[in-house]
């Protein structure tokens, strides 16, 4: 009989795009695979893609106390009559309540992937908080794999854990990248000729792009600043933003807000799973984010060859080396991003040179058949070490 393993995170949308792929070949490997989430955008395609079951818990990303411990009841009476050998989590309150139901019921494998932490950018009783939901999470989990070797450091120097329970696998990333499809010899021409339909592109203008989530955590308040000064001297600049806003959960400030409803030169998107269409049409990827675990839009980015610059943070660091693979700027710092945009614009040669040198690096190292076979391997090791213990918790 196929060991059981349990994978769980907040919201459909993480196990297709961060994890794609990884549930059925576990599943394809000798585990029964089964995904745990809410309900959401995603989740159909979800279910057809890693054709394995999957299991509806409404959990929301807000703090809301009788609808936490209303999920974590519904999760012991799934884990009571599933009985899993390994329950893994991703993301902060799957991670939460999915280790602490795993515990109650005496699940021996209980894993948690720290892909960022989110109380670095909180303040006050907030910050608190979620400091003391993290080492919930940690000291209910029997094995901790922070997602870059950098944020490992994070929550070592902040003691969210014991060193003995913690792992990088491979060399970081929850899912590495897919190269077959972040290629661009694998772009279609109808697919590419409906995106520049929908920039309605031009290849006399220059192209900045970010992806991800439109808030004050992902640096999207500077890069609009930025991109609105640098726009005053060269009105040929067009800034792509490819993502969706979360207004209740970090909104942007009025002065962003006033220059994405009227800025000329911005192209706002709706979130697309075409990410490798808009990267192949742009000069330069530009993530400015406040915190991350392992960026997948990094390593998206430099398989396609497009040039990177991005803050100096945990995750990012572990993928670009300052004006080696990309540029580095500090965090938050709306000069030194100016900085290195305006060099990137100036040395297209260094750019394109560096960008080179990312693309050798990601297939190398994060290839998604080589992230997912470790992390294979680490499940079946752990199996092999509980039997042999067979020790209680």
């Amino acid at each position: 009989m196929n060991k059981k393993i349990i994978r769980i995170t907040t919201v459909p949308l993480a196990l297709r795009y961060l994890l794609e792929g990884q549930m059925r070949f576990i599943n394809e490997n000798g585990f029964d695979v089964i995904m745990i989430s809410a309900e959401g955008t995603g989740l159909e395609e979800v279910i057809a893609g890693e054709k394995c079951r999957h299991i509806i818990v409404p959990m929301t990303r807000k703090i809301s106390p009788v609808q936490d411990l209303k999920c974590l009841f519904q999760l012991i009476q799934i884990f009571k009559k599933e009985k899993p050998d390994i329950v893994h989590t991703h993301t902060p309150k799957a991670g939460l309540l999915g280790m602490l139901a795993a515990k109650i019921c005496g699940v021996k494998i209980r894993i948690h992937t720290i892909a960022g932490l989110k109380f670095v950018t909180a303040t006050g009783k907030t910050r608190k908080i979620l400091i003391a939901m993290e080492k919930l999470t940690t000291s209910a989990a029997n094995y901790i794999w922070p997602n870059s070797y950098s944020l490992l450091q994070t929550v070592k120097n902040y003691k969210l854990a014991a060193p003995g329970k913690m792992k990088v696998i491979a060399s970081g990333s929850s899912n590495g990248i897919n190269l077959k499809r972040f290629a661009k010899q694998a772009l279609t021409t109808e697919t590419l000729f409906g995106v520049k339909k929908l920039l309605n592109y031009d290849p006399g203008l220059k192209y900045l792009l970010f992806v991800g989530r439109i808030v004050k955590d992902k640096g999207v308040e500077e890069l609009l600043e930025v991109f609105a000064s640098l726009y005053e001297n060269d009105t040929a600049l067009r800034l792509i933003l490819v993502g969706s806003f979360e207004e209740a959960l970090d909104p942007l400030n009025e002065q962003a807000k006033k220059i994405l409803s009227s800025h000329p030169g911005l192209v706002q998107i709706p979130w697309s799973n075409e990410v490798e269409y808009f990267i192949s049409l742009s000069l330069m990827l530009i993530h400015p984010s406040h915190r991350e675990g392992f960026p997948n839009v990094l390593l998206q980015a430099g398989a396609m060859k497009c040039p990177v610059i991005c803050s100096a943070i945990d995750g990012n660091i572990d993928i670009i080396d300052h004006k080696k693979t990309g540029l580095l700027f500090k965090k938050g710092d709306r000069e030194d991003l100016k900085e290195k945009i305006l060099f990137a614009l100036e040395n297209r040669e260094s750019m394109l040179n560096a960008a080179e040198t990312l693309y050798n690096k990601i297939h190398t190292s994060f290839n998604t058949n080589v992230v997912q076979q470790k992390i294979l391997e680490e499940y079946q090791l752990l199996i092999l070490e509980s039997k042999s213990r067979n020790e209680p918790l």
